[in-house]
């Protein structure tokens, strides 16, 4: 298998090509693979994680004078499993991804998203071990910080329930209202399902270990759902 053509994507090439195929590699492809020669990714994405997080509030600290709750807030939007999702389809990594037959086929799914920016995760961290901080630092600084910019500009560092309300306020003039529908399991590990409504209409449910967590998550899901990811 040639990864060349990845390494062009990354603008970097490998002295240790093991830690490529690494993080390439999706646990599940092992289970019909038992020959396979590398091991799954999920330890260099949990390297990658940490190494991409302090880049990026080393980035947003030297970039931004604001206050710690708005930088958290622009990270947050910067990394999460969407805004890495994009990058990695971006510099195509899902043509290279080793996955099971199974997971192959379900392309178009939200587990195919996390697949998609756990593997970056991991590619921060086999860059990270093959040339250092430096190396990762810059790969991140040319692929992913730029992203800001349309972040603030289209708000999606604000909250879902925020980003929400204001969409629905703007668009279709209705303030977004969420009732409770259903809770259920014991009190340490009780679930809520709550639905957001405009005008009276069902748009989306969420569910969460608390009720606001839940309606963050019905929030987020009717954003998606409407299609008001971007203005």
């Amino acid at each position: 298998m040639d990864l060349s053509l990845l390494e062009v994507n990354l603008g970097y090439t490998f002295a240790n090509k093991k830690l490529l195929f690494e993080a390439i590699t999706h646990r599940s492809y092992l289970n019909e693979n038992r020959s396979w020669q590398f091991p799954h990714n999920e330890r260099l994405e949990f390297l990658g994680d940490a190494v991409l997080e302090l880049v990026v509030t080393e980035y947003l600290f030297s970039r931004f004078g604001l206050e710690e709750g708005i930088l958290t807030s622009y990270r947050a939007a910067l990394v999460n499993a969407q805004s890495l999702a994009e990058v990695s389809q971006d510099i195509g990594v899902n043509d290279f991804l080793l996955l099971s037959r199974g997971e192959a086929r379900d392309s178009n799914s939200k587990g195919r998203l996390e697949i998609l920016g756990n593997a970056f995760e991991a590619l921060v961290g086999a860059l990270y071990l093959d040339g250092g901080y430096g190396a990762a630092k810059d790969f991140l600084n040319r692929i992913l910080t730029h992203r800001i910019e349309g972040i603030i500009e289209k708000g999606l560092y604000k909250d879902p329930k925020s980003r929400f309300q204001e969409e629905a306020q703007a668009r279709v003039g209705e303030t977004p209202v969420y009732k409770s529908l259903d809770e259920w399991g014991p009190d340490h590990e009780k679930q809520f399902l709550i639905g957001v409504y405009l005008g009276g209409e069902e748009i989306a449910q969420g569910v969460g270990r608390s009720k606001q967590d839940a309606e963050v998550n019905a929030a987020q899901n009717a954003i998606e759902k409407r299609g008001w990811n971007n203005h």
